[in-house]
């Protein structure tokens, strides 16, 4: 278990503020946060990088606070891999172990097996300058693991990459936790906090604000800060489902409700997500392309930064649309009053778990 507690940093500009949590042996641990809010300073303290003015960092019960970097058996990743640029990408795996007077076969063996287990075998002679930036971020994980870290930290790990690579590098990321490998990744995407995270902690100005797993925080948040910031309001866990007679249409499954999805993700556990905006409120069923139609009563409306809020109770569940003034004058908005809500299947998004 890493143990951070009431850590604290003060810079010119920027403070961190008794930083306080654990991780657990085996957790997927993401901090998410808005650029300048403390992440990757956090990072630094814990790998020991950076020394904190105050608290400790405990490992297994063991103070590391001061601790030598080399010794703190925890490895540190950056989004832009800070690769060995004149060594090959076996040479860049076995740093460490070289370091650590590994014979030459052990050194063999356990590079080979973690450049299976990142997918880069094919590139292990090449030097990082004809890499792709998916392929170095592969081979800085390898690195990284190299060490057996007791905690492997990732800082903004696929924000230098493109949107396909991003997706493989997650479930690469969740093959790697998988295994056993604790790990605590910062990020300002909560898309990517939803897919890999089993808990989530969120850091405003140098302060953790919330702590949870990512449906208790994304469906329950503390703070205004937090609901602007993560700005979903529709937000359900469940399982999507094929559909024999369209590929790219699925159901998702969740309290009892079947919603209908345009996505090409495999089918399985996951979240959906909403957009407000996307949903239309109607006095009477309408009928449109929308796949997505029920019947619901209006529990609550108020102002909203883009217009009126209006949330319905759709018998399983409550759900949340925007709608402009102008609108929810029209349909004559008021507790109790019996609506129409629709939206279209492409509309939803899915992040697959």
């Amino acid at each position: 278990m890493l143990e951070i507690k009431n850590i604290s940093k003060s810079f010119p500009n920027f403070n961190l503020k008794n930083i306080s949590f654990s991780v657990e042996k085996g957790d997927y641990f993401v901090l998410l946060g808005a650029s300048g809010m403390g992440k990757s300073m956090l990072l630094e303290i814990i790998s020991g990088i950076t020394n904190p003015d105050s608290g400790k960092i405990l490992l297994n019960g063991k103070d590391i606070t001061f601790e030598k970097i080399q010794k703190r058996k925890i490895a540190l990743v950056y989004q832009d891999q800070v690769l060995f640029p004149h060594l090959t990408v076996f040479d860049n795996i076995a740093y460490s172990l070289h370091c650590k007077k590994e014979s030459s076969n052990e050194i063999k063996n356990t590079v080979n097996e973690l450049a299976d287990l990142v997918e880069i075998s094919k590139f292990i002679d090449r030097k990082p300058e004809t890499l792709s930036g998916g392929e170095a971020q592969r081979v800085a994980l390898a690195r990284a693991l190299a060490t057996k870290p007791e905690c492997l930290l990732l800082d903004e790990p696929l924000s230098n990459i493109d949107t396909q690579l991003r997706y493989e590098l997650r479930s690469l990321l969740r093959k790697i936790n998988d295994k056993g490998q604790t790990i605590i990744h910062v990020t300002h995407d909560y898309e990517e906090a939803i897919s890999l995270a089993n808990k989530l902690a969120v850091i405003e100005h140098g302060d953790i604000v919330q702590i949870g797993s990512p449906e208790d925080i994304f469906t329950y948040p503390k703070s205004e800060f937090i609901a602007k910031f993560i700005g979903v309001k529709n937000f359900y866990r469940g399982k999507l489902i094929s559909n024999e007679t369209d590929s790219d249409l699925k159901l998702f499954e969740t309290t009892g409700i079947t919603f209908h999805v345009v996505t090409d993700e495999n089918q399985g556990e996951g979240f959906l997500l909403i957009p407000s905006e996307t949903i239309v409120i109607s006095d009477s069923r309408i009928e449109s392309s929308s796949r997505n139609i029920f019947k619901g009563t209006v529990i609550d409306f108020f102002p909203a930064r883009l217009g009126i809020e209006v949330v319905v109770d759709i018998g399983e569940m409550k759900i949340t649309s925007i709608v402009s003034k102008e609108a929810a004058e029209k349909l004559a908005l008021e507790k109790g009053k019996e609506i129409w809500i629709s939206f279209k299947a492409s509309s939803a998004k899915f992040i697959t778990l």
